[in-house]
């Protein structure tokens, strides 16, 4: 197989877990939100990541001790395949702990219409916007 296919099919895979984890939301399963869609599918996408890791693993020189050691890490097409899969497996994760924080929180789930796309596009921006919507609207917020 072609890191492009493998790519294809990991984030086909990966769309799938987020429609997983929004199922599970919208019907409040929690084992579709927080066993599925926040365990299973991102240890699924981590397998993959691994392999990739390991196809591409030394053919492409760089580090991470310099930003063009970095770039020259991903000239490998496995290794960007690695590095794409790593960022679905774990804004998915994040994702799914997002949703079950929110709901231990007893926070509403309309907040997450927001927050799961910010998520899935843009990871540490919906983790950010989690943290302050919690810090206004969750348990330890301040009346």
């Amino acid at each position: 197989m072609s890191p492009e296919l493998l790519f294809r099919l990991a984030n086909g895979f990966a769309l799938l877990g987020w429609l997983v984890l929004v199922a599970g939301i919208v019907t409040n399963r929690a084992w579709l939100r927080d066993k599925l869609a926040g365990i299973y599918w991102p240890l699924a996408l981590s397998v993959g990541y691994c392999a990739a890791l390991f196809l591409g693993f030394g053919k492409s020189g760089g580090g991470f001790d310099t930003l063009p050691a970095v770039r020259q890490l991903f000239t490998n097409d496995w290794s960007l395949l690695a590095g794409w899969v790593h960022y679905l497996a774990f804004d998915l994760f994040v994702g799914a702990w997002i949703a079950a924080a929110l709901a231990r929180e007893g926070i509403s789930r309309w907040f997450l219409i927001p927050v799961l796309p910010l998520t899935f596009l843009f990871g540490p921006a919906g983790f950010l916007l989690f943290q302050i919507i919690k810090a206004f609207f969750g348990k330890g917020a301040k009346s």
